[in-house]
């Protein structure tokens, strides 16, 4: 396997630990509150409560997952294995996890908030990646 494919799975295996640690922290936060229902976050919480927090870092990784791995995918079939494409892959990763990491230590309600920042940069390492796809379909 040629090593920059390597490294672009790499950072999708890593894309996918993270979403599944999101995943078990959310569930098991949102768990220990009293009289928590399954499928419901209670719409009184807002950034200053780790549950809301929690729960939307996982929530807004899901919404952003679709474009991002349909990307992903659809340049690993088009066999792009250009180190500029692997390179934004790791970007969106590297920015996710910090975007994640943000989410879960600052509670604000402030816009933009620093992990606003990281959203961004992941967008467009995502929207970089989409060109260069289309550049190869070209």
């Amino acid at each position: 396997m040629p090593e920059l494919t390597y490294s672009a799975y790499a950072a999708v295996y890593v894309y996918l630990i993270m979403l599944t640690i999101q995943w078990i922290v959310a569930a098991v936060i949102k768990a220990k509150q009293p009289n928590a229902v399954p499928g419901k976050v209670d719409n009184s919480l807002s950034h200053d409560s780790f549950v809301f927090r929690s729960h939307r870092t996982f929530m807004n990784t899901l919404e952003n997952s679709p474009l991002f791995l349909g990307t992903v995918f659809l340049g690993f079939f088009l066999n792009l294995n250009s180190s500029a494409f692997a390179l934004c892959i790791w970007v969106y990763v590297i920015a996710r996890i910090i975007h994640m990491l943000l989410y879960y230590g600052v509670a604000t309600e402030k816009n933009p908030s620093p992990r606003s920042y990281f959203f961004l940069i992941a967008a467009l390492a995502n929207i970089v990646m989409l060109v260069l796809i289309g550049l190869r379909l070209i």
